[in-house]
């Protein structure tokens, strides 16, 4: 027996644009949470946000700042995070050339954003997750933040 689809108290955001795509009967919608999420979506997009709110960088240092991220990686981020308004790239002019990153104005929007995000990280590394077990039953505690 399928349950009842209940319907949502929370009102959907004032300015959601629900149209028709595709051939399929999807309705998908453009709302600002989308439209927020597509300039952190990406991997590592966060952590250039992060590292780039407190002066410009060059390539190099943020391959220092996120060590774990690949200079393939990083460096396409930087150009989709360019090509999306959120951060700025200027060519220096010493010897040898080199590339400077900063934030733009939209970028030092989301500075806040982001710190909530990591703070909210922070409090995880030390919480038990209550009630879930992992693989054979075992309970699971969220992880430690790196």
């Amino acid at each position: 027996m399928a349950l009842k689809v209940r319907k949502n108290p929370a009102a959907p955001p004032p300015d959601i644009d629900r149209r028709q795509r595709g051939k399929g009967s999807r309705v998908t919608e453009e709302c600002p949470l989308n439209r927020s999420m597509a300039l952190l979506g990406g991997a590592w997009a966060t952590h250039v946000i992060y590292f780039l709110s407190a002066r410009a960088r060059r390539f190099g240092e943020l391959r220092i700042d996120i060590p774990n991220v690949s200079a393939r990686v990083l460096s396409q981020r930087l150009r989709e995070l360019e090509a999306r308004g959120v951060i700025a790239r200027t060519l220096t002019t010493i010897t040898p050339p080199s590339a400077e990153y900063t934030l733009t104005d939209l970028g030092r929007e989301l500075i806040p954003i982001v710190q909530a995000i990591a703070d909210v990280g922070r409090r995880l590394a030390t919480r038990p997750v209550a009630g879930r077990r992992g693989r054979g039953g075992v309970r699971t505690v969220a992880p430690l933040v790196g």
